[in-house]
């Protein structure tokens, strides 16, 4: 088979393009006899005749056991030096009241950053003390809403916050636990968009002005310090930017506790997962035990006491476990030409930039497989598009497909459960896919898709005639 030329280098040719590369897909996705991709043994030519498509699909288990694995994961790297660990789920990778009532069942906290994100935490039952609000700029009502709920931590992200805290805290009553976000200086090896410790950024206090910002918080009656905070990025495959970034911290926590009890550090999260065959991901047992090494050792040379510890995992947890379908509308081929003339085939999907913004934003790469059928015809370079008014409305840039892939097959593209449903739009007016846990042979809706009556009861004008228009809106299917 010759190589297409407008493959990009990192891509090789599968032998086989109906294989599931088992670093990519969830656990328990494989082809069954029928060829059909089948997720916690619920095959995709089923959910799409439930739930229609695009659909966003979680291994329900596969969640779970992930966040059962980097819990117990960092509580047994911290164990030998007698410090506590807590994890929150960093509910902006994805969140609903579903997913927040299994964090808090798998023993997690939860990290939120806008008043609708604590809303949802809040609906699930979670108890407000496990709750941490981050946000570069919350508004005075989320900050007071975070205040009443006893929320168990604020991170203070800019100077003036801290008095706003702090009065929220005097009119409700309360003492109000924060921490501080710090920007350490570290740079995070990823996207530039996903590095949130360089100096040029809008998240954290630089390491020089913390010391000002500590007292400041000292000195309110009505906040608790709690310690610093780190978030140096994320996709983030190696341990070493954390240990820098913890290295860091802790001069300035050891300097921080001549003035004053500082109970803990938070490290953040932002720990990579695999989107292609290429991504090398490290074992979380390694980062966690590298990273536990550092904190250590670094406490040793300071002379102070291993302090609580608590990370903030979100991608690495529901990243893996979800998977996107899609149906395929039109197949096209393009000729391209350069120093070689070759054809790219557009393989067009009934969803795109609306559900899956990645692309576009960070230029992230995707794989993709026909989920509705095996094909033993060759593979051929595909670039899988989506049905928006715009040229970089791309799903996957650069994978194979069987050659035979063809108008009305099911896609499935993996590793999608993280930042898709979040940033997800209506653009063109295209209501946002339903969203479904698989687990033992059983689905079931978590957050069920939009309907047009959806996105024209907010308009304005959607009102004489209502009724007459709603006889002529397509429903979707079950999931709605």
């Amino acid at each position: 088979m010759s190589v297409n030329p407008l493959a990009p280098g990192w891509l090789a040719q599968p032998v086989d393009a109906n294989a599931l590369d088992a670093g990519i897909w969830p656990a328990q996705a494989d082809r069954a006899a029928s060829g059909a991709i089948e997720i916690a043994g619920v095959p995709a030519t089923a959910l799409h005749a439930a739930y229609g498509t695009p659909l966003y699909v979680f291994d329900e288990q596969a969640v779970l056991d992930r966040a059962a694995g980097i819990r117990d994961a960092f509580t047994a790297a911290f164990a030998s030096a007698g410090a506590e660990v807590a994890v929150y789920y960093a509910g902006k990778a994805f969140l609903s009241v579903e997913v927040a009532r299994w964090m808090a069942d798998a023993g997690l906290r939860i990290d939120v950053c806008t008043g609708g994100e604590l809303a949802v935490v809040l609906t699930a039952g979670v108890d407000p003390a496990r709750i941490g609000f981050h946000g570069n700029n919350k508004s005075l009502d989320e900050i007071d809403r975070a205040v009443e709920e006893r929320v168990g931590a604020i991170v203070i992200d800019s100077l003036v916050e801290i008095e706003r805290v702090a009065a929220a805290a005097e009119r409700h009553g309360r003492t109000q636990p924060v921490r501080l976000r710090i920007n350490s200086g570290v740079h995070a090896s990823t996207h530039e968009y996903l590095a949130t410790a360089r100096e040029d950024q809008k998240f954290g206090i630089p390491i020089a002005d913390a010391a000002e910002a500590v007292a400041r918080i000292r000195s309110h009656a009505q906040l608790r310090f709690l310690g610093l905070h780190s978030h140096i990025g994320s996709q983030i495959f190696e341990s070493a930017g954390f240990g820098e970034a913890a290295r860091r911290l802790l001069a300035l926590h050891a300097e921080l506790l001549e003035g004053g009890d500082v109970p803990e550090l938070n490290l953040g999260g932002g720990f990579g997962i695999a989107y292609t065959s290429v991504d090398r991901v490290t074992p979380i047992e390694r980062i966690a035990r590298e990273l536990a090494d550092a904190v250590v050792a670094g406490c040793a040379e300071l002379g102070i006491p291993v302090p609580r510890i608590a990370i903030e995992p979100g991608r690495y947890i529901v990243g893996p476990a979800g998977v996107t379908l899609y149906e395929v509308g039109t197949v096209k081929d393009v000729v391209v030409s350069g120093e070689e003339t070759a054809v790219r085939r557009y393989v067009s999907v009934d969803g795109g930039m609306s559900d899956n913004l990645r692309t576009a934003l960070y230029g992230a790469d995707y794989t993709v497989r026909i989920a509705n059928r095996r094909s033993d015809t060759d593979p051929a370079l595909v670039r899988v598009a989506g049905k928006h008014c715009e040229s970089g409305d791309i799903v996957v840039r650069d994978d194979y497909l069987p050659g035979d892939v063809q108008p009305g097959d099911l896609l499935a593209v993996p590793a999608t459960g993280a930042y898709c449903w979040s940033l997800a739009s209506n653009y063109n007016y295209v209501g946002r896919p339903a969203v479904v846990a698989v687990r033992d042979g059983r689905s079931r809706v978590l957050i069920r898709r939009e309907t047009e009556h959806d996105l024209l009861r907010r308009d304005a004008g959607y009102s004489s005639g209502a009724e007459e228009a709603e006889l002529r809106i397509h429903h979707q299917p079950d999931g709605t």
